[in-house]
């Protein structure tokens, strides 16, 4: 039996976009939803900026966005993209120039938003710069910030005055022929995120960020942030995100990748599934997985783990992952490989034996991979 079952339950139909380019990383069409964080190190502090860079790199990060506030940002700017493993989006507010230089350093896309940029001509020279070295935009419109002829139109910020907006945008930069362009309209409320994202998807066919901006700290942001993003992508609405937290920008990419691998649209790493534990455990489950999460965080390869405390559910759930253990009795349980019951195991040896587990069934898998591409060529 396949561990991982087409059922038509399960399947997500995508708004269809037009793709762009984020240096590298295509964003839109049918390329995998982008993961995003932004650093919170003084981006003048090249040094700090590309430490936290790598970091979120390494956690999986596809693109990254630092703040360029000043002219001392910019001077740092052209270090942190040369030693950055992934693109570079420079988060630009008010100052014209400070686009310009960010170009100009290496930046493979510009966050604005056109109209706090200046007049046309400046918003011309901005979007020159960003054609002439290669350099896509987003526009990112966040509810905290509409122009102040919108919120006189309608009162207060509200999700027609946020797709208003961005639609605003969109028109300077086609009316400049410039079309390489994504766009967010954020706000902290989720029923008013997942309401101009829904207006925003059926006004235009441009590659969409999502966000719920200034979701709050680790636990509250996480799950705001999975409601709102979770429904929109259940939806199809979504090309790249971002997970805003109060937090380590690492723990945003790893919640935006939980999200993505909770509705199967993205895989990378291990997916543990445990149970919260309860009188009959034969072990203790919470300690174990806490263990295991930072033993695993070394592996990439998508697969999955079930690490449940008893026989109820246990084997079942074994069943349909790669690994599996299910607790038993007398300080032992059971080892479940590829959803076979293979062999009985102490419960001390459990965490070191299954991280060997993980890591052989890992191996395999990408050499199983390896074989079919080179079998494909």
């Amino acid at each position: 039996m396949s561990l991982n079952p087409v059922r038509p339950w399960r399947n997500i139909y995508r708004r269809k976009s037009r793709q762009i380019h984020v240096g590298p990383v295509p964003v839109g069409g049918d390329a995998p939803i982008a993961v995003q964080t932004m650093t919170n190190t003084l981006t003048s502090n090249a040094g700090a900026t590309i430490r936290q860079v790598l970091d979120c790199a390494d956690a999986g990060a596809d693109i990254v966005r630092v703040s360029v506030p000043d002219i001392e940002s910019s001077a740092a700017l052209k270090d942190i993209v040369r030693e950055s493993p992934v693109p570079i989006v420079a988060d630009i507010h008010f100052h014209y120039k400070r686009a310009i230089e960010a170009a100009e350093a290496g930046a493979a896309c510009l966050r604005i938003n056109p109209g706090n940029i200046g007049s046309p001509e400046r918003i011309r020279d901005v979007i020159s710069a960003a054609k002439d070295h290669g350099c896509s935009i987003r526009i990112g419109v966040n509810a905290g910030s509409l122009e102040k002829h919108l919120l006189e139109k309608y009162g207060e910020p509200c999700p027609d005055a946020m797709v208003e907006s961005g639609l605003e945008h969109i028109r300077i930069l086609q009316d400049n022929d410039f079309h390489e362009f994504k766009i967010s309209v954020k706000a902290s409320d989720v029923f008013m995120t997942a309401a101009a994202y829904q207006q925003l998807a059926e006004a235009t066919d441009a590659p969409i960020h999502l966000g719920v901006t200034e979701a709050g700290g680790l636990v509250s942001g996480t799950i705001k942030s999975a409601i709102g993003l979770g429904n929109l992508l259940w939806m199809g609405i979504g090309d790249t995100l971002r997970v805003s937290l109060s937090a380590d920008p690492v723990e945003e990419v790893k919640v935006g990748f939980e999200i993505l691998k909770s509705l199967g649209l993205r895989h990378r790493g291990v997916n543990i599934i445990s149970c919260p534990s309860c009188a009959r455990q034969g072990f203790d489950v919470i300690k174990t997985v806490e263990v295991l999460e930072k033993r695993l965080e070394h592996i990439k390869t998508p697969m999955s783990l079930s690490i449940i405390g008893c026989v109820v559910n246990g084997p079942g759930e074994a069943l349909m992952t790669d690994v599996g253990f299910t607790g038993g009795g007398a300080g032992s349980g059971m080892v479940y490989l590829a959803g076979a019951q293979s062999h009985k195991l102490s419960n001390a040896e459990m965490i070191d034996h299954i991280v060997e587990q993980v890591e052989k069934r890992a191996e395999m898998i990408e050499n199983e991979t390896a074989l079919q591409e080179t079998a494909a060529q």
